[in-house]
């Protein structure tokens, strides 16, 4: 079987599509469930300070309990969970109550297959696109995650950082490969992501009295660094910030929101990311060129 992927292209990369399927099924419920996981602790971490005890609660986690209907509460069956052709065969609806279901689900799961399935065409069989395909993952499940709640957090990024710091350490660098990086641009990388965000916070509190972003933009641009080594930093700042700028502008001549409504930066981050891992080699290479003569 490893043969048989490692000799055909198309193959690899359609096996790794329809993984991303799937897994872009699971970060469906991460997305969902673990900004709750984190309310549910912070209530039980209040509740602990005040010198209450936390009432009794059913357990909840990424596997329990159960996927099921918001509506009508009936679990969701494993051919009910078939990523993007169960919704498309169910029409968007629950096959119990015919409530709909949210057009983002499948979709979540097709981007992701369509990422991953990019990722195993850019790098092709080994460990290095196995290392592409988790960080791809994690930035898909928390640009949704900042998206919705404006959170990116702790367990994801940190995880995310240490994840990449290891990538460095164990797998051998390749000439002219984007990933992995050598550990010495992966350390300096994830000490210059995070306090690159950090001073533009902070001079930014100091001149307006406001905060300006969150600690989880500062920890994902560190793992970023982790990941993708300190030269991609700059980069991969000035794409989220133009693209984001753009965004934010558009949003507010449409009346879509209010100049006081702060814009998640994270998506723009992991999007900038992920460009750079996969596009960004060949884009610096194009941009350096035009220099020379």
């Amino acid at each position: 079987m490893i043969e048989l992927l490692s000799a055909s292209a198309p193959i690899f990369i359609g096996v790794v599509f329809v993984l991303g399927l799937l897994i872009g099924s699971f970060l469906n419920v991460v997305i969902h469930r673990v900004p709750v996981m984190l309310e549910k602790s912070w209530r039980r971490e209040a509740l602990a300070l005040d010198g209450q005890a936390p009432p009794e609660e059913p357990p909840y986690d990424l596997l329990r309990p159960r996927s099921a209907c918001p509506g009508c509460k009936a679990p969701i069956t494993a051919l009910q969970n078939i990523p993007v052709f169960s919704w498309l065969a169910l029409k968007g609806r629950c096959a119990g109550c015919r409530q709909p279901i949210s057009a983002r689900y499948p979709l979540v799961e097709l981007f992701t297959g369509l990422l991953s399935g990019v990722v195993a065409w850019k790098f092709g069989p080994g460990w290095t696109t196995a290392a592409a395909l988790v960080l791809t993952w994690f930035l898909v499940a928390l640009a949704f995650i900042d998206i919705d709640t404006q959170l990116l957090p702790d367990n994801m990024t940190l995880p995310l950082l240490w994840l990449g710091l290891l990538v460095a350490l164990v797998l051998p660098v390749e000439a002219g490969a984007r990933l992995p990086v050598d550990l010495h641009s992966s350390v300096v990388g994830a000490i210059a992501g995070y306090l690159s965000l950090w001073s533009v916070y902070q001079l930014f509190k100091l001149v307006t009295g406001k905060e300006g972003m969150g600690y989880g933009d500062f920890k994902l641009l560190a793992a970023l660094g982790a990941w993708l080594g300190w030269q991609m930093i700059l980069p991969i700042i000035m794409c989220a910030a133009v693209v984001g700028s753009v965004v934010g502008i558009t949003t507010i001549i449409l009346g879509q929101r209010t100049r006081e409504v702060p814009l998640a930066f994270g998506p723009y981050l992991a999007a900038a990311g992920w460009l750079m891992l996969v596009f960004g080699q060949p884009l610096l290479d194009s941009y350096f060129s035009l220099y020379q003569y």
